[in-house]
């Protein structure tokens, strides 16, 4: 593996290529990019794919990417912009991605802009509320983890956060009527510590998942589009926004093993099944272009 440093308008990128450029094989080189996951949450799943050049990746104010434009929001346009100059940076040609949460939303955010950029795009479970017939109800759920976050910190934010995306189905009253998700009860901290820096809870993600497709240009693209859900995620918000996604996109999503992070191993605090996900996503990757 080597890493490697990009200067772009505001920020200092990080990335590591794990394989030789130009590829052995002669294939593109497979872009692993989530948000707010950094290039460690794909340390294992990476392993699995040791006959491909694997490049793994920190977004700007992730990990060991620094910011350098004084801005903290996450805006899947920009982020798309600097994933087009690490792509342009391998100096490669167009390359595979699989996406996770997040960076899947940015994903489809830079084949939108630069639809020559990928070739194959496996985007799993995009949190993208906007495409839900229940969207203004999703959003309003959204609020509640943003808002108990801060006002009383890390534990009470991702309680209410892991209460919304296991929340079955639509975000009706009976979602806003429970009572609000226990930190103790999730094994989370009670205290607050006083930070407010964790991105997936704060506001500066919200135009993440707020992110609306276009449709057409995502069609028109050359770039073939795959949408994939977890088995263990079906009927919560980030398989309902996917299915919904998937279908204005004329497709079914693919089923990959495991939940939300199903590809993670031991870096994360919830491992998945990273081997047999693997399985599934060379399959995919494998099967025939559009």
């Amino acid at each position: 593996m080597t890493t490697h440093t990009l200067e772009v308008p505001g920020a200092k990128l990080t990335y590591d290529v794990h394989g030789p450029l130009p590829t052995a094989d002669g294939r593109p080189p497979l872009l692993m990019i989530g948000l707010p996951m950094d290039a460690s949450g794909f340390t294992t799943l990476a392993t699995h794919f040791a006959d491909r050049t694997v490049v793994t990746y920190d977004p700007r104010g992730i990990g060991r990417s620094v910011r350098t434009d004084g801005q903290v929001d996450n805006l899947p346009p920009l982020h798309a912009e600097d994933v087009h100059a690490v792509i342009e940076a391998l100096d490669s040609g167009p390359v595979e991605i699989f996406a996770s949460s997040g960076g899947a939303i940015v994903s489809l955010a830079l084949v939108t802009a630069h639809p020559g950029d990928v070739t194959t795009l496996v985007a799993h479970e995009p949190p993208m509320l906007s495409v839900l017939p229940d969207a203004a109800a999703a959003s309003r759920a959204a609020d509640g983890y943003y808002a108990a976050y801060a006002a009383k910190g890390f534990g009470a934010g991702m309680a209410v956060f892991l209460t919304m995306t296991s929340w079955q189905g639509e975000f009706t009253d009976d979602y806003f009527t429970a009572p609000a998700g226990d930190p103790a009860m999730f094994g989370l901290p009670v205290e607050d510590d006083g930070s407010r820096e964790e991105p997936l809870l704060s506001e500066r993600s919200r135009p993440v998942v707020n992110y609306r497709p276009d449709i057409a240009a995502l069609t028109a693209a050359p770039t073939r589009i795959v949408l994939g859900i977890g088995e263990e995620s079906m009927n919560t918000v980030t398989e309902r926004t996917s299915t919904a996604l998937a279908e204005r996109l004329g497709q079914k999503p693919i089923v990959f093993p495991s939940h939300h992070g199903g590809f993670t191993g031991p870096e994360s605090g919830y491992p998945g099944q990273p081997e047999a996900f693997a399985r599934v996503l060379h399959e995919v990757l494998d099967g025939p272009s559009r």
